[in-house]
């Protein structure tokens, strides 16, 4: 039976016809909906009260969940089962900060790495680490794209308040000379480490950085045999990366069952190892262990990542919804919503079920956000006045780390009083319709005790495993990413007409591979401004 045939999808169809003539006002009077619509785990306060639904779309939610086997197909990741079907793998990152039930191998290798991560971090942190000239590392340059890099430059910033070593780390992923020039400008290649990230060891921009980047690095030292000191790589293809001239000690796996934006927890995660130490990193595996642990064993309706997830479907799939906006109340994590973005719409950006069948309903929406209250005097006024249908997280920290009691008093308020604007609006005097803000705008607040390793750890876990519950109900494929190839794969011969080179034949000769004619307009007009 597909999706929308199930008689919970039924149900829900027939219950949103009736709640969009609710008031979202009229939920709230509801004080056991409230109740059962507040959750917490591990220092993070889920509030779904400004939902719109009710008890009883909260209990078409539930059954829809177990009609489509949320809680089985969890059982079968978290086991080690190959769920990402079209790539034949087995989907592990839980594995990485002991969450996972796996083989005594596997444990024993994720150790083992963990293990000469802390080593080789301590070396680096305590000055043990020289370069080729006999100097300590001062600065670490982390080359990635996508999940290695996301991730980690996220960690690093928004844990800036735990970072206990001098060392500055900088990070480097769009192809784009501006950056390489920005971040490398004034380092001194003698106290500089790089960090090369890439699974393949083949991704096109991070293996063009890295190119660039021991140019770069033997051009000013003219110390070819210095480069094993100054590049570790992050990879599963470790004869490409001696190739490239790293030693083979230097080097730490990136294993198949790791998808990139759920590699965080591995090497790829050195940077913020680097930045705030083994113990505190230890907590931050740790608080993502929680998350894990709670997916495994909350039942469906105490459940975070599943509520979410269910929340996210009524949203989409029921009122509309055709975006996610991520309102992030604190500067520290003011990267986030670009994490996300990969995350859920790299996940559930499908338009397919894992059996190859095309769906008949939307998927993943739009995901996009900013920081508050730098959002209020952009696009907030689409928020609350324009015409499409939205949801919304609010993300906060209660903790006051600055001890600047009024700024962070009025950093809060705003958030509560954004999201309050969006869910109850304004009725406005007839005399006046440009001052009505219709409301009955769905929003989550998640609150956070502190933004502590261990609190982030249990919050970007637990949105992981909101993607994979919500791919779980959608029966598509959350851990494959098809779609991404097909852009790289056209780029290959725009770059070879863009260079000169086409099909092997020799710079400046005026042959073409066959192009569309809005295509072959602009590389000719972009060649003619060479």
């Amino acid at each position: 039976m597909s999706l929308t045939q199930l008689p919970a999808w039924q149900a829900l169809s027939a219950a949103a016809a009736q709640l969009t003539a609710t008031p979202l006002a009229a939920c709230l009077d509801d004080d056991e909906r409230n109740r059962q619509l507040r959750l917490q785990l591990n220092g993070c306060h889920f509030d779904f009260t400004r939902q719109r639904l009710n008890r009883e779309v909260i209990a078409h939610l539930l059954s829809l969940a177990e009609q489509t086997a949320v809680a089985d197909k969890t059982r079968h990741m978290l086991s080690g089962d190959v769920i990402n079907a079209s790539e034949q793998r087995a989907v592990l990152h839980t594995a990485l900060r002991g969450g996972a039930q796996v083989d005594t191998a596997t444990r024993q290798a994720v150790e083992d790495v963990q293990k000469q991560l802390n080593d080789v971090a301590a070396q680096i942190r305590g000055g043990r680490w020289l370069g080729f000239s006999g100097k300590a590392i001062t600065d670490v340059v982390h080359i990635g794209i996508g999940g290695s890099h996301l991730g980690p430059e996220l960690a690093v910033e928004a844990l800036s308040g735990y970072h206990s070593s001098a060392l500055r780390l900088h990070f480097i992923a769009n192809i784009d000379a501006n950056i390489f020039h920005r971040v490398l400008h004034g380092l001194n290649p003698e106290t500089t480490l790089f960090i090369i990230a890439s699974k393949s060891f083949g991704t096109l921009e991070t293996k063009q950085n890295a190119l660039s980047a021991r140019s770069w690095f033997i051009e000013r030292t003219n110390a070819l045999a210095g480069v094993s000191r100054h590049f570790i790589g992050v990879t599963s293809n470790v004869p490409a990366a001696v190739e490239f001239g790293l030693d083979a000690a230097n080097l730490f796996p990136m294993w198949d069952w790791v998808g990139g934006r759920y590699s965080l927890w591995s090497a790829v995660g050195l940077p913020l190892l680097l930045a705030i130490g083994e113990d505190q990193f230890s907590r931050f595996l740790a608080g993502a262990r929680q998350a894990d642990e709670h997916l495994l064993q909350a039942s469906a309706a105490a459940n975070l990542p599943t509520l979410s997830a269910l929340i996210a479907t009524w949203n989409y799939n029921f009122l509309g919804a055709g975006s996610l906006a991520v309102l992030c109340y604190d500067e520290r994590l003011r990267l986030l919503p670009d994490y996300l973005q990969q995350l859920e719409m790299e996940s559930n950006g499908k338009s397919v079920t894992v059996d190859g069948e095309k769906v008949d309903y939307h998927t993943m929406p739009v995901l996009w956000g900013g920081v508050g209250t730098n959002g209020q005097h952009a696009y907030h006024q689409l928020l609350h006045q324009g015409t499409r249908a939205y949801t919304a997280d609010f993300i906060l920290v209660a903790g006051d780390d600055r001890n600047m009691r009024d700024h962070h008093h009025w950093l809060l308020a705003n958030a509560l009083g954004q999201s309050q604007a969006m869910a109850l609006g304004f009725a406005a005097a007839a005399d006046e319709p440009h001052r009505h803000v219709p409301g009955n705008h769905p929003t989550t607040t998640i609150v956070l005790d502190e933004l502590s390793p261990a609190t982030l750890g249990t919050l970007l876990a637990l949105y992981e495993h909101k993607v994979f519950c919500q791919g779980a109900i959608w029966n598509i494929n959350s851990f494959d990413q098809w779609g991404v190839e097909l852009g790289k794969e056209l780029a290959i011969p725009i770059h070879a007409q863009l260079s000169g080179t086409v099909c092997g034949e020799a710079p400046g000769e005026d042959s073409r591979t066959a192009q569309d004619p809005a295509t072959q307009g602009l590389i000719d007009h972009i060649k003619s401004r060479h």
